[in-house]
């Protein structure tokens, strides 16, 4: 009897042992300094003191279809109008944080991953993807699978950039460009 239970722990602890283990990894593309260096080249940025009230944030997630997960913002100025925000959108399970480039007039000009935090998925860094948000604004609500190309594997990651970046050209066009 002795020597069945102990079998068993041994089968069920060998089992056990043998099971995959899906280890989380945050992999640190670019710093946030690096990122306004890459988006707004030879440019002095001034930080802005954001903090979005409750009816902004309402009318931003009715505009953009995208719930507004925080009210302060990370946003800095160029002398010419230009944005630089910092941002997260959550992948499928953890938080992406992006960077994104605003001209004076709204428009995308350049989208980074800072911080890529999914064992699975990180096929939203390659820059022919992030291309194609190049001169969006708020004028046009994006969907995946129609102005936003999807790319298999990191379906949930294609989407909510694509949200987020719906999200922040609204937030442009309710609050920022009025700063």
């Amino acid at each position: 009897m002795q020597r069945r239970g102990f079998i068993k722990g041994l089968l069920l602890t060998a089992a056990g042992l043998s099971l995959p283990v899906k280890v989380a990894s945050a992999k640190t593309f670019l710093t946030v300094k690096e990122s306004q260096d890459i988006l707004f080249p030879n440019q002095v940025l001034t930080k802005l003191n954001v903090t979005l009230t409750e009816e902004q944030a309402d009318a931003i997630a009715d505009k953009s279809d995208t719930r507004v997960r925080n009210l302060k913002m990370n946003v800095w100025k160029s002398a010419d109008g230009g944005l630089f925000i910092a941002d997260q959108v959550i992948g499928k399970h953890e938080n992406i944080d992006i960077a994104v480039g605003l001209d004076a007039a709204g428009k995308v000009t350049g989208i980074e991953v800072l911080t890529y935090r999914e064992s699975y998925g990180e096929q939203v860094m390659h820059p022919k993807w992030r291309k194609q948000f190049h001169g969006k604004d708020q004028s046009e609500h994006l969907l995946l699978d129609e102005q936003i190309k999807n790319i298999s594997g990191a379906t949930l990651s294609c989407r909510h950039i694509t949200d987020g970046i719906n999200r922040l050209t609204q937030t442009w066009d309710l609050v920022l460009k009025a700063l």
